[in-house]
């Protein structure tokens, strides 16, 4: 796409389709996988690859510029933190946090 036709289109708006494409990506990804390999090696994968595709159409589609190392690791740490919250939460390693919605949702009905 040219640089002036993408200037037509707000920069919040093709974050957001950026966004969703990748989400869209990952689970799509992972649950073709999940049929074949372990869960979590599908989802891994499913987030990893949607990752990459994330931070190339972040830099060129959503802001137009190229990207960079310096650009890749801040945008790496901030996934890489997502992830492991995500996986903690699959797994179940995040006790509390599964235990709390159980808890908020029962809590009016005793």
């Amino acid at each position: 796409m040219k640089m002036n036709k993408l200037k037509q289109i707000p920069e919040f708006l093709r974050f957001v389709m950026v966004g969703l494409f990748a989400t869209g990506l990952h689970y799509g990804i992972y649950f073709v996988l999940q049929k074949f390999i372990q869960v979590n090696v599908a989802y891994t994968l499913g987030y990893v690859l949607s990752f990459v595709a994330n931070f190339y159409l972040t830099a060129y589609f959503t802001f137009g510029q190229p990207p960079s190392w310096k650009k890749a690791f801040g945008f790496g740490g901030a996934h890489l933190t997502n992830y492991l919250i995500h996986i903690g939460l699959f797994c179940g390693w995040v006790f509390p946090v599964r235990w709390l919605p159980s808890q908020c949702f029962s809590l009016p009905f005793r």
